[in-house]
């Protein structure tokens, strides 16, 4: 399929170099590709390769998506090489005062790749879009309750 013109948006995939495609991952950068070039938009490979990094995987999954017909707009982009653009968006987000402090718990975010998906109940807004700590309303009780909306020792 011949890449047209790219219009306004893009598709991407990112693949994680942990080992070889598989038939999922295969999938998921056909049906990409596929909707990008029919749409006539630009198509984008972003490497996760910030944790569990399998020598040479990066290079043997692009050279196969390669042989399969598969090509991109632009340089494949890596996670790793990305950190000053992190850091730009989140100083950024901080300078419009949308950035909070997370109360979480290592054990809490150590869980959360586990958390069930479906929500039996309605759960409050994560830490990210909560409003900082001096907007929310005080508890009375153990006094902890204005720096921690995790403390629960009265009801909010």
């Amino acid at each position: 399929m011949p890449a047209a013109t790219p219009g306004p948006g893009a598709g991407r995939y990112a693949p994680s170099p942990s080992g070889d495609l598989h038939l999922g991952n295969l999938r998921t950068a056909i049906l990409a590709w596929v909707l990008a070039r029919r749409t006539g938009r630009a198509f984008h490979l972003r490497v996760e390769d910030l944790d569990r990094v399998q020598e040479g995987a990066a290079q043997r999954q692009l050279e196969d998506l390669a042989a399969l017909g598969l090509d991109w707009d632009g340089e494949v982009v890596r996670q790793s090489e990305r950190g000053a653009d992190h850091e730009a968006a989140i100083g950024s987000l901080t300078a419009q005062g949308l950035v909070y402090e997370c109360y979480c718990t290592r054990r809490e975010i150590l869980e959360a790749p586990s958390a069930p998906h479906a929500r039996p109940a309605p759960i409050p807004a994560p830490a990210a879009t909560s409003p900082p700590p001096s907007a929310r309303p005080v508890a009375s009780g153990c006094g902890s309750c204005d720096a921690n909306p995790r403390c629960g020792c009265a009801p909010r």
